[in-house]
């Protein structure tokens, strides 16, 4: 029998979900701190999920795409 020589490789790559978890916990902290109430404070967390969205939507009307 012959023997198969195939290595196979494996790459790591780094991901970016430390850095997101820290801007959802600093945009957390910037939206709760400006509201009341206990449906604000959902709704500023929810806001604070979907930001990068937001952004990159302001980008683009800027650019024009």
């Amino acid at each position: 029998m012959a023997k198969d020589d195939k290595k196979a490789v494996i790459v790591k790559k780094g991901s970016a979900g430390g850095f997101y978890f820290l801007t959802f916990i600093g945009a957390a902290v910037h939206f709760v701190g400006n509201v009341d109430g206990f449906w604000n404070i959902i709704l500023a967390l929810l806001k604070a999920a979907v930001w990068p969205a937001f952004l990159i939507h302001k980008v683009f009307e800027i650019l024009n795409i």
